[in-house]
């Protein structure tokens, strides 16, 4: 069982006294990725397979299962690069750069794994009060630190993009910060973390010029906090049918709905901890939203309502996916993981674009 490391009163409400001065966040530009000495290297390649996980980081059996199946299928048909979406320490994020969590939880499990591991923020980085809650938005920093320590951990930055291949690219990523959006303690009295703010203000400003700027055939948004899902946390705007926001998300579905749906071709997301591969809708304007966040933990069968149109979705497995992207394809699979032996079924192997 993962032990929630608790935090003292004085250093929460230190934390939050100082949120509202701190600086601003800027979004680490395309070509930066191949830059960083010490670092396992981006891939060359024009042929990319790269690993899709989220929710991932336990430490516990489960997690080990998952690594130990795609370490036997990257030594038969050899990884790119990986894609965390969040939820990288769980229950409630790290205490610091040098936590031995990020060994626990990251780089042990993760072993062998020897690529560049674009990681996203999650809710439960972001912990203050009780595991998830995302009230203590800071402490995501540390995760951001972390990047100078490890060779895997790729988070320069709490939004950024990262171009792959650096020259002509194939796909761009850009990982997205939503946490203030959809906290179950939003910032209400801190401004610089507020709907408006800017912090969020400011991402806004550099995703659309991006996206825009972006020479990627493949634009692919990656998020902790999905725009669509069918498992148990809902959709944007919907999220755990809380009634009232900004904690259902309704400030992160309108997120999505100004400058992601229609511009990007994918939605990459965690949260909800299973493997979704949905249809677009008429809102997402041909965005389709993939849901990956069962490296870790399941769902146990449990899945929300209603249940929109998929080509795949898996509520009982952990599981990981692993997104193949040519200049003129995106093909997609996902692989179902059994705990006690650690070893995967292809469950779902299509091609989407």
């Amino acid at each position: 069982m993962t032990t929630f490391d608790s935090i003292t009163r004085r250093h929460f409400l230190a934390s939050a006294a100082v949120a509202g001065a701190a600086a601003p966040t800027l979004g680490v530009g395309a070509g930066t990725a191949q830059a960083q000495a010490g670092k396992f290297p981006f891939p060359t390649e024009r042929t990319l397979r790269v690993l899709v996980t989220g929710d991932a980081g336990t430490g516990t059996p489960p997690q080990w299962a998952v690594t130990d199946a795609i370490r036997e299928l990257h030594g038969r048909e050899p990884l790119s690069m990986a894609v965390g979406l969040g939820d990288n320490i769980y229950e409630a994020g790290p205490n610091g750069t040098d936590d031995n969590q990020f060994a626990t939880k990251f780089e042990d499990p993760n072993h062998g794994l020897d690529f560049p591991w674009v990681m996203v923020l999650g809710n439960h980085d972001n912990s203050a009060v009780f595991p998830g809650d995302g009230g203590w938005l800071l402490r995501g920093d540390d995760e951001v630190g972390y990047h100078h320590r490890s060779r895997r951990w790729w988070m320069p930055s709490r939004y950024y993009s990262v171009r792959v291949p650096e020259e002509n690219p194939i796909v761009e990523f850009f990982v997205l910060d939503l946490n203030p959006l959809a906290a179950y303690l939003p910032p209400l009295f801190v401004p610089y973390w507020q709907t408006n703010g800017q912090f969020m203000n400011e991402q806004r400003a550099w995703l659309d010029r991006a996206i825009a700027e972006s020479p990627a055939q493949w634009k692919v948004a990656c998020t902790h906090h999905p725009y669509l899902s069918n498992g148990s946390h809902g959709d944007a705007g919907e999220y755990d049918g809380i009634p009232v926001p900004p904690m259902n998300g309704s400030d992160a579905k309108r997120f999505f709905e100004d400058h992601v749906v229609g511009r990007c071709q994918f939605i990459l997301s965690g949260h909800d901890h299973s493997m979704q591969v949905l249809e677009p809708t008429i809102e997402s304007k041909g965005t389709r939203q993939i849901v990956s966040g069962a490296s870790g933990k399941n769902s146990h069968g449990k899945a929300g309502t209603p249940d929109r149109a998929n080509m795949y979705q898996n509520f009982d497995d952990v599981g990981f996916m692993v997104m193949e992207l040519t200049a003129n394809s995106v093909r997609l699979q996902a692989h179902a993981v059994d705990i006690p032996t650690g070893t995967s079924t292809l469950e779902f192997d299509r091609r989407l674009a």
